[in-house]
Order: structure tokens, then C-alpha cells, then sequence
């Protein structure tokens, strides 16, 4: 049940700072671009197991990251219970992505395959690296990383399966 809930929120950032003395909070945001965020009115935080339902009553970018106001947190020693926590949206919030187009959050566990059906393990993480997104892919010990190039590495995705089928020689 618990890994149920889980799949249901995505995490979108995570509040790192106070800002001010009003309540204001600086948030690291994962999105693309940082403030897109700020779109979503309606934040899941995550206080020990549980996710909080709060509501975002201003934002901005500030700098590299971003500042928001959320409400019932009106000064700052309210707005220091908030530091560390998770800041997520439900899945279903999100909007619908394109076809062949994913969110990283939906390919993170999905296992990964090779073209002649060997296992290499399970999408851990994606990292960006400027040139192109890489794929952290564990099985056990062993970790891969593995450029996320559709159509040169990356064959196919189905997420119903849970499986993604990748160009990959085991031994790389």
C-alpha cells in the first residue's frame, strides 16, 4: 500500500531555505524550467511517511532556485518546520505527455532489457549532463549508465510492462 502511495505523487522539489522573515521559503526546484512549479497550486509535502496537502500562495524565481509562500506559514520560525521536505504533486495533476514523450518520474524503475532480451537491470535515475540525459540503470551491485538516446540506444519504452528495451552490450 505504501509503494501504491508513493507512485501517486511526484516529487517535485524540495525546500532548502528560509527567505525572510515572513514565511517565506526557498524551494530547489527539479523542474524544467525551475519555475514551472510554481504552476501547481496545490503542493504535497511530506512530513515523516505522510503527505500533506498545502497550498502555494505566491512564488517567484530568486537567484538559481525559487521563493514561495505557502499558506498557514506566516513567519519564519512557522516556515523552519518546513525545511527539508519534499515538495510533490499528484501524478494526475501533471499535465499528459506527448507521444513517445516521457516524464522522467514515469521511466525511474521501469527494467531495463536488452535488444536479445537480457536483463541489465532497473532505472534508478536520470541524470542531465548537458550533452544528453543519461540513465543510472542498477542490478544488484552493478550499476550502468546508459545515454538516454531514443532511437540510437533507447529502443522502446512501454510503460504498461514496466520494461524499457535498450541498444546495450551487458558487459558496458
Amino acid at each position: 500500500m505504501a509503494d501504491e502511495q508513493e507512485q501517486e505523487y511526484v516529487v517535485m522539489g524540495r525546500i532548502n531555505g528560509l527567505h525572510g522573515v515572513r514565511g517565506w521559503v526557498k524551494v530547489f526546484s527539479h523542474t524544467q524550467p525551475r519555475d514551472n512549479i510554481l504552476e501547481y497550486r496545490t503542493w504535497y509535502l511530506r512530513r515523516g511517511g505522510e503527505w500533506l496537502a498545502t497550498e502555494l500562495l505566491d512564488g517567484r524565481p530568486q537567484g538559481k532556485g525559487i521563493v514561495a509562500r505557502l499558506k498557514g506559514y506566516d513567519d519564519r520560525d512557522q516556515a523552519a518546520a518546513l525545511l527539508g521536505m519534499d515538495v510533490a504533486i499528484r501524478r494526475e495533476q501533471m499535465p499528459k505527455a506527448g507521444p513517445g514523450e516521457y516524464y522522467w518520474a514515469e521511466l525511474v524503475g521501469l527494467t531495463v532489457v536488452n535488444t536479445e532480451g537480457i536483463g541489465l537491470g532497473v532505472v534508478e535515475q536520470l541524470l542531465e549532463t548537458g550533452a544528453n540525459d543519461v540513465l543510472v540503470v542498477r542490478d544488484g551491485e552493478v550499476e550502468r549508465l546508459i545515454p538516454y538516446l531514443p532511437g540510437q540506444f533507447v529502443v522502446e519504452v512501454l510503460l504498461d510492462e514496466g520494461v524499457m528495451r535498450v541498444d546495450w552490450d551487458p558487459d558496458f
